[in-house]
């Protein structure tokens, strides 16, 4: 099967097209020139790596009208992290670069499109976060988010095409991203150095990168209700200072973490978990990754790749 992806360089991105390999597929990439692209490095010569960046609406036609994906995973965005701050660039990506893509897409025809969303669209609730809620997003990085997943839904309902959104929650796992808070727990043990750490009452629904990507493959191999939203999390709520002591019982070097040194960098909600029910009721599929087999894969996978994590 010709499957396009875009984020590929990203943690996500990068452990779905390993997977998409593994099964046989042949995979096109959408890679900046600029992207750091060591989570694919040893798998790059296997895929076809375009140069195109999503706001360049006539380039991302021209490689689209080339390459006739069969179905697209658009994992591609800006603005996650704290330093990633152009407002401009957050929703040129986020936003315009997805209708690019879909436009482009929409103009050869394809089997299936599968938007990657965020948790962050839905903002502040009481309770686990339902597809159904009301999107209350704080922030652009959230707005643009947003603004990505009703346009996908919307083209999918006018036009009657099979486009789908997964709203991920908080993925871990081998190749996460060396700023995010596991990794850089984990990082920092391994080497005898005391993370820095700032609110240990935050709570994140976190969920085994595995168990996301299996997802990724439910929805690939089902067929599409078009316009359709699913959560991707696993329901659990865990706060970040038992993620953290979890760590150090599991690594137990006798290094402890620092508690209030870093500045918070956003008000934190007390829930923020999902409700995953309907990707449960409608692929069969849940996470059955607990928190400490997963935490346990990510140490074992770091301590042989500690030189992609330097503090």
């Amino acid at each position: 099967m010709r499957i396009l992806v875009t984020g590929a360089t990203g943690f996500v991105g990068a452990c779905l097209c390993r997977r998409l390999l593994g099964m046989g597929h042949e995979l096109h990439l959408f890679v900046r020139q600029t992207a750091n692209s060591w989570r694919i490095a040893d798998i790059a010569p296997r895929m076809v790596l375009h140069d195109v960046d999503l706001r360049d609406a006539q380039a991302v036609e021209r490689s689209v009208a080339a390459i006739r994906p069969e179905r697209i995973f658009h994992l591609a965005t800006y603005g996650g992290f704290s330093f990633q701050k152009e407002v401009a660039a957050i929703h040129a990506v986020n936003f315009l670069g997805t209708v690019n893509l879909l436009q482009a897409c929409e103009k050869v025809g394809f089997e299936q499109f599968i938007h990657t969303g965020s948790s962050s669209e839905y903002g502040i609730k009481a309770e686990p976060m339902k597809e159904s809620d009301l999107l209350e997003p704080l922030g652009d990085y959230a707005v643009s988010k947003a603004a990505a997943t009703l346009f996908c839904r919307s083209e999918a309902l006018l036009k009657g095409l099979p486009i789908v959104t997964l709203r991920v929650f908080s993925p871990y796992g081998p190749w996460d991203d060396p700023q995010r808070l596991i990794p850089y727990v984990i990082a920092a043990l391994l080497k005898k150095n005391s993370p820095a750490l700032a609110n240990p009452a935050a709570v994140r629904d976190y969920i085994f990168i595995d168990d996301v990507i299996d997802a990724y493959l439910a929805v690939m191999a089902a067929p599409l209700r078009g316009g359709e939203i699913y959560n991707i999390g696993s329901g659990r709520q865990t706060g970040i200072g038992e993620i953290v002591q979890r760590i150090v019982s599991a690594i137990d070097n006798g290094v402890q973490p620092q508690w209030g040194t870093e500045p918070p960098r956003r008000p934190e909600p007390a829930v923020w978990v999902a409700d995953a029910g309907k990707m449960r009721a409608q692929f069969n599929w849940q996470a059955g990754t607990s928190l400490d087999e997963g935490l346990q894969k990510t140490i074992r996978w770091m301590a042989e790749h500690l030189a992609n994590y330097i503090n």
